[in-house]
């Protein structure tokens, strides 16, 4: 019984981690064009003590948060309103090549 409910628990865990999947960064350049009015063209955020630097983090990290927001567990208060409603119509898709484009810009 032990040994079924380890195996289980595993397959559980497994199973709710996103699937991290490799994006095309040329394709996430011109879906960031949404992004750009708060956090900058390439990451670098005009206005960083309102908006993140996005510029430099992890694939991983942005794919995460992305798709907490698309899920609507991405925080609360206007900013997080705002980024769950921008990420809802976002596919897995868009937010690999999103993600792949930002990871790959240099932070200022």
């Amino acid at each position: 019984m032990k040994l079924t409910t380890v195996i289980f628990s595993a397959i559980s865990l497994l199973l709710a981690q996103p699937v991290i999947a490799e994006g095309d960064a040329d394709a996430g350049r011109n879906k960031a064009r949404t992004c750009a009015a708060c956090h900058g063209q390439d990451g670098n955020s005009p206005l960083p003590t309102m908006y993140p630097t996005i510029a430099g983090v992890s694939a991983e990290q942005i794919q995460q948060k992305l798709a907490d927001y698309r899920r609507g567990q991405g925080g609360k208060g206007p900013m997080a309103a705002s980024m769950m409603s921008m990420a809802k119509p976002l596919t897995d898709t868009d937010i690999a090549d999103l993600a792949a484009y930002f990871s790959q810009q240099q932070k200022r």
